[in-house]
């Protein structure tokens, strides 16, 4: 494979990437059209780890049951963890929700962008909060999704993934070509190169609009060095598993712990009681008594 370049030139790359974005972007995406904290907030928090497909329908859903900070702070947070339900990772339902009473009770409902502040909200962290400041304040900064970072490794670093990679280097490679202004197309451009041409297990190179400034296609395309971490577990064996059984039982109502026992497989049932003791750690399950578990009301 050759390449024109092995050095990527930054304006040449944004003017490819923004054609090809302008074309074959995904415009079509709900929360791109609106340009307000919430609704790019729930956009944020509902994609993390969930395929964009499986996450239209529900935030369409969210929306129309909760439109504003105001509406979702006055819910009731067993009516959020079963909203949340199929979604999976509960908790970010009601990092969410303690998200939007922060900004009424401690905000006065005006969302706060100043840093520090910003980051003090629940379950809003460094890529969070810059996804917010770029997608709704058009602010030129680095939002290092996953999609994003395997682009701009591949791109400006010549690596596979950005598996080991560190971070510093990743944000200092992405700020070398955001654009002065319109660094929200920019980093929808890159998001979308990532998910649709970019893509982790088979990159579509003779399709992507900057395969000439690519330092990855420039080298050859070089496999990354084998992963040596130990295989993860199946799903099925994992404590999330359990404690997504027990959460979407009391979606349904109160239930007694031998029920819940029940409706786990074997090897989890003698952690039923360290599993309900996380989830109520994590705000996820109360007891109603020494034998009956529900899910938080207030």
């Amino acid at each position: 494979m050759t390449s024109t370049s092995a050095t990527p030139d930054a304006a040449r790359t944004r003017d490819l990437l923004g054609a090809w974005f302008r074309a074959s972007g995904r415009h079509g995406l709900p929360w791109r059209r609106l340009r307000e904290p919430y609704p790019v907030l729930v956009s944020e928090v509902m994609l993390q780890q969930t395929q964009v497909d499986r996450v239209v329908p529900y935030y369409h859903a969210w929306l129309d049951r909760w439109p504003g900070f105001a509406e979702l702070a006055a819910a009731a947070s067993a009516d959020v963890i079963t909203a949340w339900r199929g979604l999976g990772y509960n908790r970010r339902a009601l990092a969410l929700h303690a998200a939007a009473r922060a900004v009424v009770e401690r905000h006065a409902g005006r969302f706060p962008w100043e840093p520090k502040e910003l980051r003090a909200l629940p379950g809003v962290g460094p890529y969070t909060a810059a996804a917010l400041r770029c997608f709704v304040l058009d602010e030129p900064l680095p939002v290092l999704d996953t999609n994003i970072s395997r682009v701009i490794a591949r791109l400006a670093l010549g690596q596979a993934t950005a598996r080991d990679v560190p971070r510093s280097a990743l944000e200092a490679a992405a700020r070398s070509f955001l654009p002065a202004q319109g660094g929200r197309d920019h980093n929808l451009a890159l998001m979308d190169l990532g998910a649709l041409v970019c893509t982790s297990r088979t990159p579509l190179c003779g399709s992507c609009p900057v395969s000439t400034q690519c330092r990855w296609y420039a080298s050859g395309r070089p496999l990354p060095p084998p992963d040596r971490r130990p295989p993860a577990p199946r799903f099925e064996d994992t404590a999330r598993f359990a404690r997504g059984r027990i959460v979407d039982r009391l979606r349904n109502g109160p239930a007694h712990k031998a029920e819940l026992s029940g409706i786990l497989p074997p090897r989890h049932r003698p952690y039923l009681e360290a599993y309900l003791a996380s989830l109520q750690r994590d705000g996820l399950a109360v007891p109603l008594g020494p034998d009956t578990w529900a899910l938080p009301p207030g």
